[in-house]
């Protein structure tokens, strides 16, 4: 099948997220999804798996341009030099020369965004970042990141699935021809057990899980992120795509989001949320 490339950056619509995979299986599960057709992986240096991740890229039998990667940093590396330093250690652990995709994972309460964003340039013009991007900033946030970056911002990877509504900022990071990263888009599995999920998922012969990955997908500019640790599951992700939601059926999962629906705040870490 053909996943869609997003934005700027080319970013492939499907991406596979790592996410809480338990430290064993990841290797197998990045093998695994490069071989399925997964051509985007997703991890951090909170998630603590890089060089697991690094290793199902060397393991894979897919030339590593044609994968893109993404990883993040957190904000207590953020201060210039920090963060250089953090992602020289993260390109070793991941056994590679440069990323695709280097995201500040959540907003610093102290350092300065220009700042951060700063060595963000630097590490481009190096060569060991082609794009940069953020993760959870707010609509003011990402303006800021947007001007002080050198090349276009490539996205903001936000907790998105059917039982939140990211309706406001969704529609300001299309204004800015900024791509939305869906992280979480499966609500930690609450989407399983959503009525209106499985009933238009019967519709099509598809699963919840599908279904909740097409609504994402079927807006412009938008990349889902499913996490799994069951291979069988990777060609069911994937063909999500390949699923056409009708506008009624786009509105009663519209309908289902609320601010209540938000999963992921860590409270040392979380912004004033939009």
């Amino acid at each position: 099948m053909s996943i869609t490339l997003i934005g700027p950056a080319q970013i492939p619509s499907l991406g596979f997220g790592t996410f809480q995979l338990e430290q064993d299986t990841v290797a197998d599960m990045v093998a695994a999804a490069l071989s399925e057709g997964f051509r985007h992986i997703d991890t951090a240096q909170a998630y603590e798996n890089e060089e697991q991740v690094g290793e199902g890229l060397r393991h894979a039998d897919v030339r590593r341009d044609e994968v893109f990667l993404t990883t993040k940093i957190l904000p207590e590396h953020f201060s210039p030099e920090a963060f250089i330093a953090a992602t020289d250690a993260s390109l070793k652990r991941l056994g590679t020369d440069y990323v695709d995709l280097l995201l500040l994972h959540w907003p610093s309460k102290d350092v300065p965004i220009a700042e951060t964003i700063g060595a963000l340039n630097d590490l481009i013009a190096a060569g060991k970042v082609r794009h940069g991007g953020v993760s959870n900033f707010t609509m003011d946030m990402v303006n800021q990141a947007q001007e002080a970056l050198n090349t276009p911002l490539a996205a903001n990877q936000i907790e998105l699935h059917p039982l939140i509504d990211q309706t406001r900022m969704i529609a300001h990071l299309a204004s800015k021809g900024v791509a939305v990263e869906a992280y979480c888009p499966l609500a930690q599995g609450k989407v399983m057990g959503n009525a209106v999920l499985r009933e238009i998922g019967a519709a099509h012969d598809a699963s919840p899980a599908q279904i909740a990955l097409a609504w994402i997908l079927k807006r412009p500019m938008s990349i889902a992120l499913p996490r799994t640790s069951n291979p069988g599951r990777l060609a069911d992700n994937l063909r999500a795509a390949e699923i056409v939601l009708s506008a009624e059926e786009i509105a009663r999962i519209d309908a289902l989001g609320t601010a209540k629906g938000r999963l992921v705040c860590p409270e040392s870490l979380a912004p004033d949320w939009d």
